[in-house]
């Protein structure tokens, strides 16, 4: 009897610290994860980090996407160009936050979610 191969299902946590995880990886800066499950019901986990530049952004966005697709994992959508400064990946329950300095500074989520938990912090 051949058995179909069971669906390997990561949690909302295991996505965000993936994620997390492989833009450190990718020399991103001051990566935070956010617990808002408690503040919103459209997500549960956003990942913030930034890139030094576009380039590195754009390189950072492909890895996740493929360290992501590699566990089974992938995005409802996908938003912004690396050239805008800000690319958001969509895995549902998590928000993935891809930031330029400057976009990073202008947007300022940490702040506008100060209440939610800090869950992981990689500087």
């Amino acid at each position: 009897m051949v058995r179909a191969p069971q669906e390997v299902r990561l949690s909302a946590g295991e996505i965000a610290r993936l994620a997390a995880e492989t833009a450190a990886e990718a020399l991103a800066t001051d990566v935070q994860v956010l617990d808002l499950q408690r503040l919103t019901p459209f997500f549960d986990l956003f990942v913030i980090c930034t890139a030094d530049n576009t380039r590195q952004l754009r390189a950072m966005n492909v890895r996740i996407l493929e360290a992501l697709s590699e566990a089974g994992i992938e995005p409802v959508r996908k938003e912004g160009e690396p050239e805008s400064g800000w690319v958001v990946l969509d895995y549902g329950t998590v928000l993935v936050h891809l930031f330029t300095p400057e976009q990073r500074a202008f947007y300022r989520l940490e702040e506008r979610w100060a209440e939610a938990q800090r869950v992981l912090l990689i500087q």
